[in-house]
């Protein structure tokens, strides 16, 4: 279903989003006589107007971090900055006018069963005392900007996991907010179905500028939306950097698992195994705008060298270039063998090739 739509919700109100930063934020819990480490000296900065993939495995402390921004959890220590102001300490009356500004995005839609889709949109104007008038104008803009102009009078069972979650995002845009919170927003729908809600939430940012940070535990996701991306493990920040940066050149292990998750471009072992059945020897080369490698394939070639592409593939992420070919090599001479050894050689200088044995 297309979301295109002629006139997008209240554009007049479009803007720059809030920036956020984290600024060496701790925070533990207690578990019976066990002190839990949530966040570690977590130190983020989230420009205004951006997407952001904050990703980590179970326990990595993406959740928690998400209730420091909207002040439904308080830090041990540290000073949370939206739009430059600390809000650490302010009061409950304080956070409220704070929350009003913030729109959130469930996992499990969160969806009032009892009210219609309509309603269910409506009910964040209710609450803030918008007339019946205009609550149902603003709602109808709404749907018709996620592509659900015609499910108004629906009741939320009657709807698929997708539009439950466009529905969650109509409401979650209702008040207008220059900062949205995706906390698992895609874990309970198909790859096809998170596909186009990641497109709708990319729609959103580039229309109204609202900052998005986005809390995953699939690289994909990211992939598909973010502009940058924050790697977390055990409570502390372990990587951050552009997409691109990060999918191309991990540098920790948990960043190198979560890319060759979403990738699937370098073989496991069996795959391995099962390649290296064959005569040959097998390469697997990182591939980088630059890197040489038609270059120093051709130069194999000359040399009677037979080169085939086994596995892997390229990709393009913010406009560049990157992933893994694994190549098998297969030489008939020592003159062949010499060629091999210096693909190798001539590789190694310009990026990552790892021989397979």
């Amino acid at each position: 279903m297309s979301d295109a739509v002629a006139t997008p919700p209240d554009t007049a109100a479009a803007r720059t989003g809030t920036s956020v930063e984290f600024r060496h934020v701790n925070k533990t819990f207690r578990q019976g006589k066990k002190q839990i480490v949530a966040l570690d000296d977590v130190s983020i900065d989230i420009p205004g107007g951006s997407i952001v993939g904050i990703i980590g495995y179970s326990g990595a402390g993406k959740s928690t971090l998400v209730r420091q921004i909207n002040g439904l959890d308080v830090p041990d220590s540290g000073e949370i900055l939206l739009d430059g102001k600390n809000i650490v300490g302010y009061s409950e009356r304080q956070l409220r006018d704070i929350r009003r500004d913030i729109g959130m995005i469930f996992q499990q839609f969160n969806l009032l069963t009892s009210r219609t889709v309509a309603g269910n949109v409506a009910y964040p104007l209710k609450l803030q005392g918008m007339s019946r008038q205009d609550r149902e104008t603003r709602v109808a803009e709404l749907l018709e900007f996620v592509g659900l102009a015609d499910k108004g009078k629906s009741w939320p069972e009657q709807l698929s996991g997708g539009q439950k979650q466009r529905v969650g995002i109509a409401r979650a845009l209702a008040t207008n907010p220059s900062l949205l919170l995706a906390d698992e927003a895609t874990s309970a729908l198909d790859p096809s179905t998170t596909r186009e809600v990641l497109e709708l939430l990319r729609k959103v940012n580039e229309e109204f500028g609202i900052t998005i940070v986005v809390i995953t535990h699939e690289m994909e996701v990211v992939r598909t939306i973010a502009d940058t991306v924050v790697v977390m493990q055990q409570g502390k920040v372990v990587e951050k950097g552009s997409v691109y940066e990060v999918f191309s050149s991990p540098k920790t292990d948990v960043a190198a698992n979560f890319v060759a998750t979403s990738l699937r471009n370098t073989p496991d072992l069996i795959e391995a195994s099962d390649l290296n059945t064959g005569v040959g020897r097998l390469f697997t080369v990182t591939m980088k705008e630059g890197a040489g490698f038609f270059h120093a394939v051709s130069e194999a070639e000359r040399a009677g060298v037979s080169v085939n592409i086994v596995h892997g593939g390229v990709t393009t992420l913010q406009q560049h270039s990157f992933g893994r070919l694994t190549v098998r090599m297969t030489a008939t001479d020592d003159a062949g063998e010499r060629a091999v050894d210096e693909f190798h050689r001539s590789l190694s200088t310009t990026t990552e090739i790892e021989e397979i044995r």
